[in-house]
């Protein structure tokens, strides 16, 4: 640190083992005097998109990163002048070790894994703070930062980095015509319009952030698992009627109801009854670990790539719980708030293919979970029942699973269970 009473504030890992994460706006700058918990910048990390508050009050000295840049953990980014000395004074004795609050988890949890809800944040020697659990990072939607989204999506079309460039715009943010004069003078000759707009041949898009790290977690999850996947088709008119029903009940008033609800409720229920299917591979230690408990992850497409937050102990939650907590777990995602504490510590998951009009897939397990399974669409079709041909209401569910931890015996039993909960909802309060 340049003085006793300046502050280097470190890129913290604001999930579990995060390597690095993009600078995407600075809510502060050079000279600004700032408050404490006030925010000071927005990162997106593989896993989520964050605002990081500032452990102490005091005037901005220096951002020691551009926007658009992507940092390793561990790295100063801002340098704080404090407002007094002896607050500098205090931290010199400290532990050396600024923790922080990413995210709430459930009593169930909070027993399971002691101070599991905190991250070392911004650590040096010499410098540091317990944020307040007001600290708590509140994840934001992606403002401009150097560019606005059109330039942004002009420069990934046409590959540049805009790291590379020296914006001519307002508080030196980059134009499209700085964009347009970069490949020129770097390519050589002149771009066609065309070439610019949606007509162009070709666009190339930076791997970064979410679609790097979903990459990266499909390519490991497929190479180092070994998957088996079962497939069943399953009359559903019975849950379809008994949504109708509930969707009628004054309590269950705007709460969204759907055959995910009751899917998700029916996986609950059936891995405590095949306890294998909710397990992990603990290599290092070489043994399987068992988990008593679920926490459901809830795949959600979104514009950044494909997310999987989970609700922690699922399986402890009424049926109008769980489906309030998979709408705000699924809205959440859609709008760039995921908390990074709902990235981490998924069990099993749910993956709704249906919702695009397909019947069934493949799914690949997300790293460390045992299970996944995919809804396919809820359609009307002809089926026998009793003898008679009539319409109803089917759907196919897949199972995949991790053959090391699941055979097929256990995998087939649960997948079984899971469609008669589906074909006959009272099997849902039998088993509960």
């Amino acid at each position: 640190m340049a003085s006793n009473s300046a502050f280097e504030f470190l890129l913290p890992d604001v999930g579990e083992g995060l390597e690095d994460a993009e600078i995407v706006n600075w809510k502060v700058s050079v000279g600004q005097q700032i408050e404490v918990n006030q925010p000071l910048v927005e990162i997106e990390s593989a896993k989520s998109l964050v605002e990081l508050p500032s452990p102490y009050a005091g005037t901005v000295l220096e951002l020691l990163a551009k926007e658009g840049e992507v940092i390793r953990v561990g790295t100063p980014i801002i340098r704080i002048q404090l407002d007094t000395v002896e607050q500098a004074a205090d931290d010199k004795d400290a532990s050396g070790r600024t923790e922080f609050l990413v995210g709430s988890i459930s009593k169930g949890e909070e027993s399971r894994r002691q101070k599991s809800s905190t991250r070392n944040y911004g650590s040096k020697t010499g410098s540091t703070n317990l944020i307040t659990e007001n600290a708590r990072p509140v994840a934001t939607k992606i403002f401009g930062g150097l560019a606005t989204p059109p330039v942004r999506k002009l420069a990934r079309e046409l590959g540049v980095d805009l790291n590379n460039l020296v914006g001519s715009g307002p508080q030196g943010s980059v134009t499209r015509e700085d964009v347009t004069a970069f490949v020129e003078k770097s390519r050589g000759g002149s771009i066609a319009t065309e070439a610019l707009g949606d007509g162009a041949r070709e666009s190339r898009t930076p791997i970064r952030g979410v679609r790097r790290a979903m990459a990266e977690a499909m390519v490991a999850s497929a190479f180092t698992a070994p998957h088996v996947t079962e497939f069943i088709t399953v009359d559903v008119s019975a849950s379809m009627h008994l949504l109708d029903q509930l969707r009628a009940q004054p309590e269950y008033s705007g709460v969204r109801l759907s055959p995910l609800t009751l899917l998700a409720r029916a996986m609950c229920l059936a891995a405590h009854r095949t306890p294998a299917i909710n397990s992990f591979w603990d290599e290092a230690s070489q043994e399987i670990v068992t988990k008593h408990y679920v926490n459901l992850g809830i795949a959600a497409a979104t514009e950044r790539g494909l997310l999987v937050p989970n609700i922690k102990d699922a399986d402890q939650l009424t049926l109008k719980q769980l489906a309030v907590s998979i709408s705000e777990i699924v809205d959440a995602a859609r709008a760039g708030r995921t908390e990074p504490a709902q990235m981490t510590g998924g069990t099993m998951s749910i993956t709704n293919i249906g919702v695009f009009g397909i019947d069934t897939g493949t799914p690949i397990l997300p790293p460390g979970e045992s299970a996944i399974v995919a809804l396919g669409a809820v359609v009307q079709r002809p089926w026998v029942v009793d003898g008679q041909i009539m319409v109803r209401y089917v759907t196919t569910l897949a199972l995949s699973f991790d053959h090391r931890l699941v055979d097929g015996a256990q995998g087939s039993k649960f997948l079984a269970e899971v469609a008669l909960m589906m074909q006959e909802p009272a099997m849902l309060l039998a088993w509960a």
